[in-house]
């Protein structure tokens, strides 16, 4: 197997990366064979997953441009995946020169490749953590160095938890990351579940399996279950909601949710995309 030049040496690229496979998802360039294949799978099952992520990415830039409107210009990006159009610093920095945005993912591709397109940007650093580790993520030096944890941070927490099982504690972890953060902060979430997607749960969790079988089980929870991540937060109106009703704004075409160019081309009853949960919260 050939071994790409933007490749980080010392990866074993005959092994599937949730984070790769989403890039693949986006009509990225960033993934090997391998990500191919599994997300051909999974979309054998579930047809819609593009637009799920296309979704998703939409309701994490109209959440961003929310934060910074309410004065919250700090962003703690967990699980932040390989950077792509339209990311969250680009979002921030757009509405407000002054925010300051680290990113965390525990892919060494996602974590390279982040390093690499903010060289020499002094406002955004990356870090390579697990969300299982809270105190790993809160004591990195570029978390200390970029971010004020005594002033509002939003947390961001986007297409991330459902890959952590109950028992790898998410609940707990979120709540230690809670504790860390200052009042007035946010909580920027979305997560997978099997309401909302135009698919019978049985041939639903054909998706689910695969993930499974690449070793990066896929966690569908149900909207109580999620809202309960919030514990500790106040739920921004509309609540917790299908990512497309959250805040829509499809006037100004400035959601890009194509994930590529910056031009809203989701369409709005596309039925996959109403698959799953997003919901901001605010600390009180």
């Amino acid at each position: 197997m050939e071994r790409p030049a933007w490749a980080p040496p010392g990866i074993d690229i005959s092994v599937p990366s949730v984070s790769r496979i989403y890039d693949y998802y986006l009509g990225g360039s960033h993934n090997f064979e391998v990500d191919r294949r599994a997300a051909r799978r999974a979309m054998e099952f579930m047809p819609g997953l593009p637009k799920i992520m296309q979704a998703n990415r939409a309701f994490m830039r109209r959440a961003v441009r929310h934060a910074v409107a309410e004065g919250v210009t700090q962003f703690l990006d967990i699980g932040s995946g390989i950077p792509t159009f339209g990311n969250v610093h680009e979002i921030a920095q757009a509405a407000s020169p002054e925010a300051r945005v680290v990113y965390v993912d525990h892919d060494p591709v996602a974590v390279a490749h982040s390093e690499a397109v903010l060289a020499g940007d002094d406002r955004t650093g990356v870090v390579a953590a697990d969300l299982r580790k809270p105190q790993e993520i809160l004591t990195a030096p570029a978390v200390g160095r970029i971010l004020d944890l005594d002033r509002p941070v939003a947390l961001m927490l986007v297409a991330v938890l459902h890959f952590l099982e109950d028992s790898d504690a998410p609940y707990e972890a979120v709540a230690e990351l809670r504790e860390a953060l200052a009042p007035g902060s946010m909580l920027i979430l979305t997560h997978a579940s099997y309401e909302g997607i135009p698919l019978t749960e049985e041939v639903a969790s054909g998706t689910v399996g695969v993930y499974r079988d690449i070793r990066n089980p896929l966690v569908m929870r149900t909207g109580e279950q999620i809202r309960n991540f919030f514990e500790g937060f106040e739920m921004v109106e509309p609540g917790l909601v299908s990512m497309p009703d959250w805040r829509p704004d499809r006037s100004s075409g400035a959601d890009g949710a194509d994930g590529t160019d910056g031009t809203d081309t989701e369409a709005p009853e596309d039925p996959y995309a109403f698959s799953g949960y997003g919901g901001v919260g605010r600390k009180a």
